[in-house]
């Protein structure tokens, strides 16, 4: 079935639903396109328990937290959810965009933003344990409960490693972070916390191979050295990050740079009609935070807005004033 919308937000993570509400507090209709199943994007799918510490009002708060009360404020927008589609193509008109979905369908809008963080999302597979994936093996820990009382194995050296290790090692019988060099390229607070805490840290070292019958018993890890030892476990987290694609985006005649979407101050790309905001944009001084993503969401609505009807003012004024 083919929408007519006033704004089309792409990706459904904490920048486009904020950008969703925005919408919705400019008057605008809009509707909310991802090609996840659920709202919150990669807070959701990755990361729903790791705490939050760099959004303004919240010393720390869960991912899950605060994709809840974003989903309730976009809600409020009353948007058209398509949730599960993936937009495949972008036809420029004189008054709007068409945006085509995966499912035949296309949703039209007077302007769209983009907002799809790194795109899709593929983790980097563990050498010799892709075939334990479900059996012991993970590479997201969407809900620490399961792994209480168990010998955890945590295989990288990023944010989301440490981060697990910070956090599963109370509840864990252990935590070992295994990772191939002794630097580290997790947050110095963060690699601080967990050189203080009970996790064993072994570096210059690689996991060979996973044992088990039904279920993940041990893992084999080869030291620099060629020492070889043994780690009985019935967990492995492999951390190893993600490869990103922009996927169709790249084919819509958008300007990108290192597989982001170039924007100026107003969050245009070089498409009149197709703004970004989040992760997925690129800039001089560009800082990928989550609360960078809320304020360029704002400014890519309130830009939007004046695309879509130019007797619309860029500045809304304030929410305090309605």
């Amino acid at each position: 079935m083919d929408l007519e919308t006033d704004l089309v937000v792409l990706g459904a993570g904490p920048t486009g639903l904020f950008a969703t509400y925005y919408a919705g507090f400019r008057g605008l209709r809009v509707a909310l396109v991802d090609s996840l199943p659920e709202l919150g994007g990669q807070v959701t799918a990755m990361y729903p328990e790791k705490l939050i510490h760099d959004v303004a009002g919240f010393p720390a708060v869960k991912g899950r937290d605060l994709v809840s009360g974003l989903v309730e404020q976009a809600l409020s927008a009353d948007p058209t959810l398509l949730l599960g589609r993936t937009a495949r193509t972008l036809v420029e008109e004189d008054t709007g965009v068409r945006v085509g979905l995966d499912d035949g369908s296309w949703v039209r809008g007077g302007a769209l933003v983009v907002a799809a963080g790194i795109g899709t999302f593929t983790p980097r597979p563990l050498p010799h344990g892709e075939e334990w994936l479900g059996r012991g093996v993970a590479h997201f820990v969407a809900d620490f409960e399961p792994y209480r009382g168990l010998d955890v194995v945590i295989v990288g050296g990023g944010d989301s490693a440490f981060d697990w290790a910070q956090h599963l090692e109370p509840l864990a019988a252990s935590v070992t972070l295994v990772h191939r060099r002794d630097a580290f390229r997790a947050h110095a607070r963060t690699v601080a916390a967990v050189r203080a805490s009970s996790v064993r840290l072994l570096t210059r070292a690689q996991v060979v191979e996973v044992r088990g019958v039904e279920r993940v018993q041990s893992v084999v890890v080869q030291l620099d050295d060629g020492a070889i030892e043994e780690l009985p476990c019935q967990a492995v987290v492999s951390a190893l990050g993600f490869v990103a694609d922009l996927g169709p985006l790249q084919e819509w005649g958008l300007e990108t740079s290192r597989r982001h979407l170039v924007v100026d101050q107003a969050m245009r790309t070089n498409l009149p009609r197709v703004f970004a905001a989040g992760d997925v944009t690129e800039y001089p001084g560009k800082v990928r935070l989550i609360a960078v993503g809320f304020g360029e969401a704002a400014t890519a609505v309130n830009n939007a807005a004046v695309v879509i009807d130019p007797a619309a003012h860029v500045f809304p004024g304030h929410s305090s004033d309605r």
